[in-house]
């Protein structure tokens, strides 16, 4: 199970950042490129297996956003969306440049207003 170290680091990196206002941290949304082969499911199970090492991280809810694969025409010179791995343009011309798709990041987190 690949996602329990990465739930771990995403929140390493966040009481990294954080240090004096990690507690104050109530929710976490991560949004993950389909090629990133980042199955939501899964990582909120190893986030539920990580609560039960660490119950500090209880009160953090973790979300994951899930991004299209986005790719580039250089025929087009405009970028469209992948459809069942097909990367072709709608024009028919084959690319391998990936504009979105790849990314695993930390896109916002949500801290309790005192």
């Amino acid at each position: 199970m690949h996602e329990l170290p990465i739930v771990r680091e995403i929140l390493t990196t966040l009481e990294d950042k954080y240090t004096d206002r990690f507690e104050q941290i109530v929710g976490v949304e991560i949004e993950a490129g389909l090629l990133a082969s980042i199955q939501p499911i899964l990582i909120q199970n190893a986030f539920e297996a990580l609560i039960y090492d660490e119950p500090r991280y209880a009160k953090i809810e973790l979300s994951v956003k899930l991004l299209p694969i986005i790719a580039f025409c250089e025929n087009c010179n405009k970028n469209f969306e992948v459809l069942r791995h097909r990367f072709v343009c709608s024009c028919g011309t084959p690319s391998s440049t990936v504009v979105q798709g790849e990314e695993l990041r930390i896109s916002k987190v949500d801290f309790l207003v005192v």
